[in-house]
């Protein structure tokens, strides 16, 4: 898949949740592998903040970057609304310091992004695939949030709360293509013994009863409803039975529980890549879901660059005999089993090491290490099937060494390996020549990286 930018600029306006100043935050296309970036231009030099999981600086009613003095708040909904898109690129500019609550859901923005349409760009899509478990526990709040390996995306949340109103409730999103219709509309929610510690912190002077679900389900008297609803200087309401006292009934049933969703949506989104994988949350907040977005960013930069997935099941894209339809190489030198993926830009190669390899009776007899010059030659061979792939009557052509660039080894290759190749070319084919990036995994470990320029030429 390739990554996704808006094929124009939208604009949203409303108060802040917790300014309660009227914001306006303009969505623009940017360019490929830009990410998601929030810039406050209502500020001198205009400073611009990537939205990642180590830039949140606050959770408390909302998700906050920050760099610096300079941050903005509640962008979860926005984030949700990007992700559930597939847009991979984007700038958004705010004047102010938060994101517009509008009706307290992504509803506007995914209507916004879906009416606009989005364009795909050059650049292939960075997936971070998860291959293990993955988990945070809060066990003083019993929240906890744990990944899955999947070959897709999709969430289970669910919400517990002591009340009588709003007790379990379970929410799922099992296809991103159905954020839009299923999950955006849903609307944050506050309890009415929540308002009073809010409104003296300043969190929501541009909160009422129409950009949120005020759930009342512990008795209140009618003079102190009333003095919660001057304090927030909203309509008075006359509420007589537990229930939700907003003037819009709720689009469903599980409405806070599909919310809760959305919030886990939009700050799973600050690892800054999309993810495959199957994330189960038990009663989230953005505390632990940023919490866990910052764990997963650590798990992206540990790894470096991430291992193709390698499932020796899967029906391979090219056998031994497409290979030797496309290389000339033969034994002892073809040095490609197969290979399992391919694209217009990158392909994935493996090859299983055995004892038997000619090269182990030499390098050594006591110690089997498969040489490095070999490496590159087989990172070589799985490029030019990339190549040759692409061409005409690929028995006409061979591929030729020009140059080998920042070649490195990290890890011994010995009998039993399996090695997995990662070729992707750094720029477009020009006259006959490629120029590539090629890495050797074993696992999940690079043990070997190196790049080259080939000429493509005629056979005699």
């Amino acid at each position: 898949m390739k990554q996704r930018t808006l094929k124009a600029s939208f604009s949203v306006v409303g108060k802040g949740l917790h300014t309660g100043l009227m914001i306006e935050a303009t969505f623009n296309p940017a360019p490929e592998n830009h990410g998601i970036k929030f810039q406050r231009i209502d500020l001198e030099e205009c400073p611009v903040i990537d939205a990642v999981a180590e830039n949140v600086v606050a959770t408390d009613r909302g998700t906050v970057i920050g760099r610096g003095q300079v941050y903005i708040s509640t962008i979860e909904h926005a984030m949700a609304a990007l992700y559930a898109a597939g847009i991979d690129n984007c700038l958004v500019t705010v004047n102010g310091s938060e994101i517009p609550i509008l009706d307290g859901s992504a509803k506007d923005f995914s209507q916004k992004i879906y009416e606009v349409g989005y364009e795909e760009q050059k650049e292939d899509k960075d997936f971070y695939i998860i291959k293990q478990k993955i988990e945070v526990r809060d066990d003083s709040t019993g929240s906890s949030i744990v990944v899955w390996p999947d070959s897709e995306f999709s969430i289970d949340t669910m919400v517990a709360f002591e009340s009588p109103v709003l007790n379990n409730q379970y929410a799922t999103l099992s296809n991103l293509d159905d954020f839009k219709d299923n999950i955006s509309a849903s609307r944050t929610f506050v309890f009415v013994r929540e308002v009073e510690p809010l409104v003296k912190n300043n969190l929501i002077k541009g909160g009422d009863l129409d950009n949120a679900i005020v759930i009342y389900d512990k008795e209140v008297p009618q003079e102190e409803l009333d003095r919660l609803a001057d304090m927030m200087n909203v309509p008075r309401k006359k509420v007589s039975e537990f229930g939700y006292i907003n003037n819009s009934p709720l689009i469903s049933e599980n409405e806070p529980a599909r919310h809760k969703l959305m919030d886990v949506l939009g700050d799973i989104a600050l690892i800054g890549r999309p993810i495959k994988g199957k994330i189960i949350a038990t009663r989230p907040g953005h505390s632990i879901n940023t919490t866990f977005a910052k764990k997963l960013r650590k798990e992206i930069r540990r790894q470096e660059l991430q291992a193709p997935s390698y499932d020796p099941n899967m029906t391979p894209v090219m056998d031994i005999n497409r290979i030797k339809q496309l290389l000339p190489h033969r034994y002892p030198f073809l040095l490609v089993d197969k290979v399992i993926e391919s694209g217009d830009t990158y392909i994935v190669g493996v090859k299983n090491v055995t004892v038997n390899e000619p090269f182990f009776q030499g390098h050594f007899p006591q110690e089997p290490v498969m040489p490095g010059v070999l490496l590159v030659e087989a990172m070589a061979q799985v490029g030019g099937l990339l190549v040759l792939n692409s061409v005409d009557e690929p028995e006409r052509y061979s591929t030729y060494f020009l140059k080998i660039d920042n070649v490195k080894f990290r890890q011994k290759v010995v009998p039993g390996d399996t090695l997995i190749f990662h070729l992707s070319l750094m720029t477009e084919i020009r006259r006959g020549c490629a120029v590539m990036k090629g890495y050797v995994f074993v696992g999940e470990k690079i043990v070997a990286e190196a790049e080259f320029m080939a000429q493509i030429t005629k056979n005699k």
